[in-house]
């Protein structure tokens, strides 16, 4: 037994001097260990020196250093501490390996990452040969920004002129503060670029950025502008329609599109319980939906409320407040008093870059789809249908209209329904954008009689104009005296131009109106 032991510690003695002696020919390993001990250390200048030769090991292509980089980027190198600064370059370095992954997301996140912290200068070779392995046309575009991101601090005059070309090309604003160094003084009134060539390059470089990004700027006030109008006329359509046909001022119509949005949302649980599968078209249901709940809820209001108010405003005024009211507090006690989530199908996420600096939500863009799809349909409704014709008819007058036969009292009935069904897809819309909740209609009442009054009292094509005219105008004004102030600003336009122009911009055509 005693000889078995002997024999056995001899030969793990003898195959520990063969690994040490095997270490001790191979310089990368002896290179890694001397590597592993820096950065294990205490001396943050012992573990910066590592970091760099392990760095430049890398651009020699050597595996051990990528398996320990590999390692220290995932702290699995036991003992080592790093601070921040120590491990952003780790971390940068590692982003550099992944670029050749055989994933191409995987590519493009290590991309963009990288973007954020360009890597240091000894990393170029490995991005060079990155950009000419890539396939996908995207990912290379930003390889190209990289590498000239990261030849600013090049020694050669003539590659850095061509990456501040390249960044000035590209007319991304992010990237302005990577230029700007270039034309600042130190204290002692020096250029901190001595190069003058370099310094007008960059010069110019920055006037296109600052071009670009006004451009932007101009582009993404026009579109959050129709994109504001867009729900303005969703949620001021429907009230065009009673307003002109009965001149019932409803103050609770802003609560059919709380309505709609709270009909939205209990399609989607139910997408969520027996059709998950289907989940991204949940959609499609809940329009339908939301249209069929909030015109049910305003065949009631008419009936039982609104027809024995007819030809008293105040009394209207004051009842369809309350009535809002009433509808606000039933909402609570059904789904609480807190706001309920609304989640976005796969294809309404994420947005379309038009420019840079630009980036345009799918969301917002299919409910600018949505409105003008409900706009379209309310005309054919109104232009092409029976209901239509004798809407048309009673609006112009209604004494005249009810004389031909034509059942006033029942048109009432089905047109205020029509209008608080569009009021409900509204709401379906406005879900997909923001958080539902009992007061939600609050926020869009206002806007939506001065989207009526503006436009012209039963005239959708003034309800169109005045919708998006009103949206574009506040995103205009909204970046000089903010939301609160533009607000403030459009309703005293709309007061001065009721002065000078009463009827609206489009005039209601008919004999009671002419007389």
């Amino acid at each position: 037994m005693r000889f078995c032991q002997t024999t056995a510690w001899r030969l793990y003695r003898c195959f520990l001097a063969l690994l040490l002696a095997a270490c001790a020919l191979s310089p990368a390993a002896a290179l890694e260990q001397d590597i592993v001990v820096a950065i294990t250390g205490s001396s943050f200048a012992a573990k910066s020196a590592a970091i760099d030769r392990l760095i430049e090991a890398l651009a020699d292509d050597d595996a051990q250093a990528r398996s320990l980089l590999l390692a220290l980027a995932a702290n699995e190198v036991p003992g080592a501490r790093l601070n921040n600064q120590l491990r952003s370059r780790v971390s940068a370095a590692a982003s550099v390996l992944a670029l050749a992954s055989a994933d191409a997301g995987a590519r493009a996140r290590a991309t963009e990452a990288l973007l954020r912290t360009p890597p240091s200068a000894e990393l170029a070779p490995l991005v060079e040969t990155a950009i000419a392995a890539e396939s996908d046309k995207a990912v290379g575009e930003r390889l190209a920004m990289l590498s000239a991101l990261m030849a600013l601090n090049a020694q050669d005059a003539a590659r850095r002129s061509a990456a501040i070309e390249h960044i000035a090309g590209a007319g991304d604003p992010q990237y302005r503060a990577r230029l700007l160094p270039l034309l600042e003084r130190r204290a002692d009134g020096s250029w901190a670029e001595p190069d003058e060539a370099l310094r007008a390059v960059a010069a110019r470089g920055i006037e296109r950025m600052d071009a670009a990004e006004s451009r932007a700027r101009l582009f993404g006030n026009v579109f959050a502008g129709i994109s504001l109008g867009s729900v303005l006329l969703l949620a001021a359509l429907g009230l065009a329609i009673t307003y002109g046909l009965i001149g019932v001022i409803n103050m609770a119509h802003g609560e059919f599109l709380m309505i709609g949005a709270y009909a939205t949302f209990v399609v989607q649980n139910l997408f969520k319980q027996y059709l998950p599968g289907a989940f991204d078209w949940y959609p499609l249901a809940a329009v339908p939906a939301a249209f069929i709940v909030a015109a049910l809820v305003g065949v009631v209001l008419e009936r039982l409320v609104l027809r024995h108010l007819y030809g008293r405003p105040l009394e209207t005024l004051l009842t369809t407040f309350g009535v809002s009211l009433l509808l606000m507090q039933s909402v609570r006690m059904l789904f609480g008093a807190q706001n309920v989530e609304v989640t976005n199908p796969a294809w309404m996420s994420g947005g379309l870059a038009i420019m840079p600096g630009l980036l345009l939500p799918w969301n917002r863009i299919a409910i600018i789809v949505f409105a003008l799809a409900v706009v379209a349909a309310a005309w054919l409704v109104l232009n092409h249908t029976r209901l239509g014709l004798f809407v048309r008819a009673v609006t112009q007058n209604r004494g005249m209209a009810a004389c031909a036969g034509v059942p006033t009292s029942r048109v009432d009935t089905q047109a205020f329904a029509f209008g608080a069904g569009i009021a409900g897809l509204g709401g379906c819309a406005l879900s997909q954008i923001g958080n539902v909740g009992p007061d939600l209609g609050q926020a869009y009442i206002i806007d939506s009689f001065m989207v009526v009054v503006l436009g012209g009292v039963g005239q959708l094509a003034g309800t169109v104009v005045g919708a998006f005219g009103l949206g574009i105008l506040s995103k205009f004004i909204e970046p000089f005296w903010g939301a609160v102030l533009a607000k403030i600003a459009v309703l005293l336009l709309i007061v001065l131009f009721i002065q000078k122009r009463p009827q609206g911009l489009f005039a209601l055509k008919g004999r009671s109106v002419e007389a």
